[in-house]
């Protein structure tokens, strides 16, 4: 389907204001600044915003959707939002040149689709309420977890790059981009089984609940071996879970990227249901299955909302681990010591303070310093990361101002 002409001119107007921003010096600049702290050199302590409430977000109609076709809709949606970020709550982002475009790969999944029950406050709001429905219960429903398989559709992604190309020649470059695959099979299991009865089965049937993590993790490995086999990982990463990815430690050597490894990719994992299980079954559980995947991988970022604070020891046995996530919930001042200059402290500053009904910049300033002076301490290479942000109270400004003070604090203190 051809695209309109105004379709197209919307398109390439926004695509010249990103290239113009993406030709800035300040993005190598920047990139220097993310390779220093991912090789724990850094030159000072760096800061990222994601998983913002968008719906939230729009002032003047910088976000407001013009084109027509479905397909420019999507392309005009990330352009808008690399723009507004960029002028109201940049951080440490970089802005390249490029223009990925995700590659037809199909994927039948594992299997099993989650039984529900939501509840919601905000109905614009994606981010609602979950009770998961238990569907594995015994070793025979343990069979509904099945083996992704995973297929290109050559001829698709062609169509799609030769539209792509067609819109932003000579402004930006298209990259056809493979995928990132992660590690977080408890997230699915929590979705398939509920929480209640998986943390009893913890407890009460170990061995149950070894099998079906044992399953789902064969499941993931047969899956990277599909993605890599056919050259469909991605490449040129720029953010790993929420964080700078850039590195001169990736790709390794004999790198193609026409078919990217494992080993030339940072991943990253978490076991966010383990947030009140002791390290033993953390590792047991989890990380004596997770460490399978990570070998196959360059780098690793690990965590996400679970407190890692106590955990840090048997983080240490990760291959390739790099980055430990510092959650709202962590006591900062325990992980900051048990990490050391070791790995970065990946910092996960609660958005709470962006949906109360009164803002309190003082606060964020406070909390933010007590970050850098525990890191500053402990010697550890730090990052802030915000992220989770369901609301703003319909206030973007909160966020702009949040933004704002994390860059001058991690200048004043560097």
């Amino acid at each position: 389907m051809p695209v309109s002409h105004q379709d197209r001119e919307t398109l390439r107007r926004l695509a010249s204001e990103v290239a113009a921003i993406a030709a800035l010096p300040v993005q190598q600049e920047t990139i220097a600044a993310w390779k220093a702290l991912n090789r724990l050199q850094p030159i000072r302590p760096m800061v990222m915003i994601d998983q913002v409430c968008w719906h939230e977000m729009d002032v003047d109609g910088e976000l407001a959707i013009t084109c027509q076709d479905p397909f420019c809709q999507g392309l005009e949606g990330h352009l808008r939002r690399t723009l507004y970020s960029w002028r109201h709550m940049p951080g440490d982002m970089v802005i390249e040149p490029v223009i990925d475009i995700g590659k037809a790969i199909g994927n039948t999944g594992f299997g099993v689709q989650t039984q529900e029950r939501t509840a919601a406050l905000d109905p614009r709001n994606g981010v609602v309420g979950h009770l998961y429905l238990d569907q594995i219960r015994n070793d025979e429903e343990l069979e509904k977890i099945q083996t992704p398989r995973i297929s290109h559709d050559e001829g698709a992604s062609a169509a799609l790059e030769a539209r792509a190309r067609e819109l932003f020649d000579g402004i930006l470059t298209v990259r056809m981009q493979g995928t990132f695959p992660s590690f977080a099979p408890w997230d699915a299991i929590v979705q398939w089984r509920g929480v209640e009865g998986l943390l009893y089965d913890l407890a009460d049937r170990p061995e149950f609940v070894h099998r079906i993590i044992d399953r789902l993790t064969r499941a993931y490995l047969t899956m990277l071996d599909q993605l890599e086999s056919q050259g469909l990982l991605g490449w040129g990463q720029a953010t790993i879970h929420c964080s700078g990815a850039w590195t001169d430690e990736l790709p390794a050597p004999g790198f193609d990227p026409a078919r990217p490894r494992a080993r030339d990719l940072w991943t990253c994992g978490m076991a966010q249901i383990f947030s009140t299980v002791g390290p033993d079954l953390h590792d047991e559980f989890e990380l004596a299955y997770a460490r399978q995947w990570y070998s196959r991988f360059g780098l690793v970022y690990y965590g996400c909302c679970e407190p890692l604070d106590g955990k840090i020891d048997i983080i240490r046995r990760v291959p390739g681990v790099r980055k430990i996530s510092m959650s709202p919930w962590v006591d900062q001042e325990r992980g900051a010591a048990a990490i050391a200059g070791d790995f970065v402290f990946s910092r996960k500053p609660s958005p709470a303070c962006l949906a109360i009904r009164s803002w309190q910049p003082e606060s964020v300033e406070a909390d933010l310093r007590q970050t850098l002076e525990t890191c500053r301490r402990h010697g550890c290479p730090v990052e802030f990361i915000l992220k989770d942000i369901s609301t703003v109270a319909y206030q973007p400004q909160r966020l702009w101002e949040w933004a704002r003070i994390a860059a001058r604090l991690v200048r004043e203190l560097a």
